[in-house]
């Protein structure tokens, strides 16, 4: 009994220590990009260590004041804001009543379970394959350069997480809620929007989490289909290196921009995250 329980201590013990290790890895990270963002350019080099503010180096804001004085750079953090909100509704406004659709109907020709790996395909397809197609249909629409092709082209590769996830979720809700509202003379259309729709917030809520996050990070498109005028943070981010070389003090501060607004969503709805994405999966 005793080698047993030390046995589980030890185990806990390398449990707890490799997850420290990764946790450390990752906010290093975050941590040394925000430090680099406060120092002054000639003290990035110079500064050696774990360069801790007020201690080894007097933080400054000049560099996010510079960065943000940009036309150039505040263009494309406002791109990728209205990208990622419209075509996150978009794909939500779509996938969500598919999603319960699938769930709650039967289709005569084709099968629930055909038309879910159709949109789950979707995903699996490698998104470099139609560039060139999508790049033609938005050259004879006219939409290069333009916000719209791109919240077209990410609510159109957003959408399969919308109609899958919350599918599943759906799936999970006691059908017997909506049949009861439907003796008490609710329609179907009722019955979604005041009964299956609230129950499946969380999930809702974590779906568009994870669409904003795609579409934000979305590179490939964004740098097919734009030029000047609708350039996204990451093709601004990737494009940063200019005659004088890599400006890392620059470099931290746009790559702190480009991750501080996936980060502060995640940590402001983490609760919904939590219950959407672990919705339905313990039964009791």
């Amino acid at each position: 009994m005793g080698v047993v329980r030390k046995r589980s201590r030890v185990g806990l013990v390398v449990r707890y220590l490799l997850v420290g290790i990764i946790l450390f890895w990752a906010l290093f990270m975050i941590y040394w990009g925000v430090v680099t963002s406060l120092k002054p350019p000639a003290q990035t080099f110079t500064v050696s260590g774990l360069s801790v503010p007020f201690l080894q180096f007097l933080p400054t804001l000049e560099n996010w004041r510079t960065e943000l004085s940009v036309r150039e750079s505040r263009m494309a953090l406002t791109n990728s804001i209205v990208v990622a909100i419209f075509a996150t509704l978009i794909a939500m406004a779509l996938g969500v009543p598919a999603g319960y659709a699938l769930a709650r109907f039967k289709f005569r020709r084709v099968k629930n379970r055909d038309l879910t790996i159709w949109y789950l395909s979707q995903r699996v397809l490698p998104p470099v394959v139609v560039v060139i197609p999508f790049f033609l249909i938005m050259r004879t629409l006219h939409l290069l350069d333009t916000r719209l092709a791109l919240i077209i082209v990410n609510a159109t590769f957003t959408l399969p997480f919308a109609v899958v996830i919350t599918r599943q979720a759906f799936q999970e809700l006691p059908v017997e809620l909506e049949e009861a509202a439907a003796v008490d003379g609710c329609s179907e259309i009722s019955a979604f929007w005041h009964i299956a729709l609230p129950l499946a917030a969380p999930t809702i809520v974590a779906v568009a989490a994870i669409c904003v996050a795609f579409t934000w990070n979305e590179f490939l498109f964004a740098l097919s289909l734009t030029s000047l005028k609708a350039k996204t943070f990451p093709v601004y981010l990737a494009g940063a290196e200019d005659t004088r070389g890599v400006q890392f003090w620059f470099m931290a501060t746009r790559a702190i921009l480009a991750l501080g607004p996936p980060v502060v969503l995640a940590v402001a709805i983490q609760r919904y995250i939590v219950r959407g994405l672990t919705f339905g999966a313990v039964k009791g």
